[in-house]
């Protein structure tokens, strides 16, 4: 046990704003591992990160100045098939003909494409049922009963603005965010 006369030599070690030297430690010590967990941390959240080819596909820009209407195109974003349709006139009059109510996953076409641009209908090239590549956006690929795009792998229908009229796909073909940065190139994504 500590006397009386010890325990008032270690108050008198404490400084008079009454820090000891052991706080100086603590805080040091604590410093340093915080500093030692940052150091191990940071590589790790590094490398959860993107990749810079998988940044670099965020976005594409595509023109589409050669696209005649009534032709598509296929590209690629992200590693996936983007149909880019330049619909006729007809086409769009018969897209917006169609009765939104009996559709399966009801969208105009207008909800599908961007003001002022109704003609352009962009989607991914990705059947919604099974994720298959429909056809129809090459010349001379069958565009199923709708004049869309057809699904031969189970039978999928889509008419001319993407949307499913008949088969087993649920939802109509996504369309992706894009946004025409000219009259003739679209940035998608």
């Amino acid at each position: 046990m500590a006397t009386v006369e010890q325990a008032e030599s270690m108050t008198e070690t404490v400084a008079e704003d009454g820090v000891r030297r052991r706080d100086f430690i603590h805080i040091a010590a604590v410093s340093w591992a915080g500093v030692g967990a940052a150091a191990v941390a940071l590589p790790l959240l590094n490398q959860m990160g993107a990749s810079a080819d998988v940044r670099a596909l965020a976005s594409i820009e595509v023109d589409v100045a050669a696209i005649e209407p009534g032709q598509a195109i296929k590209t690629s974003w992200r590693k996936q098939p983007v149909f880019i349709r330049n619909l006729t006139p007809a086409e769009v009059a018969d897209a917006n003909k169609v009765a939104v109510g009996t559709l399966r996953d009801p969208q105009t076409l207008a909800d599908r494409t961007k003001p002022g641009k109704e003609n352009w209908l962009i989607t991914m090239g990705v059947c919604t049922h099974l994720g298959c590549v429909p056809l129809g956006a090459a010349a001379g690929e069958v565009k199923g009963e709708f004049g869309g795009y057809f699904c031969p792998c189970h039978g999928s229908h889509y008419d001319t603005a993407g949307r499913i009229r008949k088969g087993p796909a649920p939802l109509n073909l996504q369309v992706p965010e894009f946004a025409f940065i000219s009259d003739t190139v679209v940035k998608i994504g």
